[in-house]
């Protein structure tokens, strides 16, 4: 038994030098582990303490948290796989502001891994960018995630039901109080989706004010469940959190 599973040990450490290399984009190593290398994937500030079931802000036994309890959010559950933190923050930002569109690829992965599947919904919808911001960057990055997604889990991708009618200011622009206006009315949703289950990806939730002026939105077109997968959370005292109290939950 032991020269056998030695053997099947020895074969597996020559396939994995067969996959091919390329540089970790975090440390520069050569990675055959995808665009970030094994030791720095377990770096990554993956959110696997407990947390709110609704908005992913810390909790003690993974209760609903009290602003989720007192102000609920138009959405009934978060799924996200990281907190908003070093180095996470600085790849997202890559993607975003960087165009490396790859990284969009490698998060949705992770997502999907994350996801309940027995709990899957009717749609999958990303988090629109008004016309005019989407022909300045060229791309948006929630709908690169979604469609990857939506591929792997064999789920029905809506990339146009949902549009955003106001190019309002980047929310990372505002002061955290303002941002919850800054979105009102912001979407419309086109599609009749009376009865369904739909879910809302997006890249980052930090005082989840979008996310929750577009499951407004969905749910004014009839959507019976609205939840959201997000690639990362913002946590309160984390690095990047500017603002100098935090607001838990929505504001």
């Amino acid at each position: 038994m032991f020269i056998l599973s030695r053997k099947i040990l020895n074969f597996g450490l020559y396939l994995e030098r067969l996959l091919p290399t390329q540089p970790c984009t975090l440390c520069g190593n050569m990675s055959r582990d995808g665009l970030w290398c094994g030791a720095c994937d377990s770096t990554l500030p993956y959110l696997n303490t407990p947390h709110c079931p609704v908005c992913a802000l810390p909790t003690p036994t993974s209760e609903v948290c009290g602003h989720c309890l007192s102000h609920p959010p138009r959405f009934s559950h978060t799924t996200s796989v990281f907190s908003y933190s070093f180095p996470l923050d600085k790849l997202i930002q890559e993607m975003k502001y960087g165009e490396q569109l790859a990284l969009a690829h490698a998060f949705a992965k992770k997502l999907a891994q994350r996801i309940d599947k027995t709990a899957l919904p009717d749609y999958v919808v990303p988090m629109p960018l008004h016309s005019a911001k989407l022909r300045e960057r060229g791309f948006n990055q929630s709908l690169l995630l979604a469609a990857t997604i939506a591929r792997d889990l064999h789920l029905k991708l809506l990339p146009n039901a949902c549009k955003r009618v106001r190019d309002t200011p980047p929310q990372s622009a505002l002061p955290w109080k303002e941002r919850k206006k800054n979105v009102r009315n912001a979407f419309s949703c086109d599609m009749d989706l009376t009865g369904k289950r739909v879910v809302l990806v997006d890249d980052v939730l930090t005082t989840g004010a979008s996310l929750n002026a577009l499951a407004e939105a969905a749910q004014k077109r009839g959507a019976s469940e609205v939840t959201t997968w997000v690639v990362a959370r913002t946590l309160p005292h984390s690095d990047n959190n500017k603002h100098p109290s935090w607001i838990p939950g929505l504001n």
